[in-house]
């Protein structure tokens, strides 16, 4: 069985560790220039590995599993260091949230850091390049996909018995070619997540990270949508994200660097009906729109009270921005969102300062755009021998889930496999 894999981050290293025991030879394509530019899923972010059931995608994945991927990856470290927290396990927080109509999100936690991340993808590539069934191909954007007499060719070139396209979100470009061939994959294509990342002092918020590290919680604001935070960072940094066309807004921590500032995001959920088809595009058009305010390689930095008002922010107060100031520009977001996202944003944060005072204070920063491609969700059974894992499937949008989605995709190769085989052996002994 000859295995090819488009993108090397965190589901195609799930599915390489399943499944690099049986298969003869593996070819892992990326398109970066080596494996220092290449990312785990999160790896600019903050490397957050989350067991939960209530976040991290839409599959049905066994605890067990995911506390097993979480063990991996924090046995790749150098120093085995992590923070670790569990949210909303204690009733006094969840019920304090939930009386204001908060939906609190449980899950445990393991935080790595963004800088210990860099390490575990460099070991495990050195563990996956020293096995001689392994390949790997840098700097091999993969252009072209097909199907020719039971082979999945790739690039015209390369002909493999199973390709595993894993791409992440940055892949859509690819991901918009096979789909556009192939249009009975995709089973959904109407939901986006759009907002801004939020940076305050770490005082505000001081109890609620030393309590849970990470709270998530979803409001349905008054204007229909569902708002959530994202991706909680004590201590941390505001950061850019480069797709290929444009740039957005993120955050992240480290475990031996620390800032006096939490940042964390404020997701709008955007779910459109018919005939809307492209999530990817209209999210990357809002980034782009915001792109053309900020200038090249810049978001748009703004106070809350600007944000509110819907003015223009010149000047900063008592906040000081941990991105640094050749990344941003001073401006106006509500140039660039559409209103109702806007509102549903400021109804969100409005409500939140009732619970933790201090949240909506005016000098508070607000950044954007910050973008959560959730894909177009796709169907693994409709294209024999090609298979979409991780977050550019459409079914996850964390480093777990999308671990075990490559896991879970070996799963089904090797049962597979093993059930042709078992069939071949009965057809030659009845011969």
């Amino acid at each position: 069985m000859k295995i090819g894999i488009i993108g090397f981050g965190a589901s195609s290293i799930g599915f390489v560790e399943r499944i690099k025991e049986i298969a003869p030879e593996i070819h892992i394509f990326e398109k970066s220039k080596d494996i220092f530019s290449s990312s785990i899923s999160g790896i600019r972010a903050d490397g957050k590995l989350f067991v939960s059931r209530d976040m991290g995608g839409d599959l049905d994945l066994d605890l067990e599993l995911q506390k097993k991927l979480v063990d991996f990856y924090i046995s790749k470290t150098e120093e085995k260091k992590y923070e670790t927290g569990s949210s909303f396990q204690k009733k006094e927080y969840y019920n304090k949230f939930y009386e204001k109509g908060f939906q609190p999100v449980v899950s445990d936690f393991y935080h790595i850091g963004t800088d210990q991340l860099k390490e575990v993808l460099l070991n495990i590539y050195k563990e996956y390049s020293s096995n001689p069934a392994i390949h790997f191909h840098f700097n091999h954007p993969v252009q072209e996909i097909a199907i020719k007499a039971n082979k999945v060719i790739i690039d015209q070139e390369f002909a493999f018995d199973q390709v595993i396209v894993s791409v992440g979100r940055s892949g859509h470009n690819l991901v918009k070619k096979i789909i556009t061939r192939f249009p009975e994959v995709i089973t959904d294509n109407t939901k986006v997540d759009l907002g801004i990342r939020y940076e305050l002092p770490d005082h505000i918020v001081a109890d609620l990270n030393q309590e849970m590290y990470e709270f998530k919680v979803r409001y349905k604001s008054r204007t229909g949508y569902m708002v959530r935070t994202f991706c909680n960072n004590p201590s941390g940094y505001v950061v850019t994200e480069h797709y290929e066309d444009f740039v957005t807004v993120n955050g992240h921590s480290k475990i031996k660097e620390k800032s006096n500032n939490t940042n964390f995001a404020v997701l709008t959920t955007i779910q459109l009906t018919q005939p809307f088809n492209d999530p990817i595009g209209y999210g990357s058009y809002i980034a782009k729109l915001s792109n053309i305010l900020a200038g090249k390689d810049k978001v748009i930095l703004q106070t809350y009270a600007n944000f509110k008002s819907s003015k223009r922010t010149k000047n900063l107060y008592r906040v000081q921005p941990t991105l640094p100031e050749n990344q941003y520009i001073l401006g106006d977001i509500n140039l660039a969102f559409p209103r109702r996202i806007i509102e549903s944003i400021i109804d969100f944060i409005e409500n939140l300062k009732s619970v933790i005072p201090g949240i909506a204070n005016d000098d508070n920063l607000v950044y954007a755009p910050e973008v959560k491609f959730y894909s177009n969700r796709l169907c693994n059974q409709k294209i024999p021998h090609l298979y979409f894992s991780g977050d550019c499937s459409g079914h996850t949008r964390s480093i777990i889930y999308a671990t075990a989605h490559g896991w879970q995709t070996a799963e089904e190769l090797i049962h597979q496999y093993e059930n042709d085989r078992s069939g071949s052996n009965k057809k030659n002994s009845r011969q």
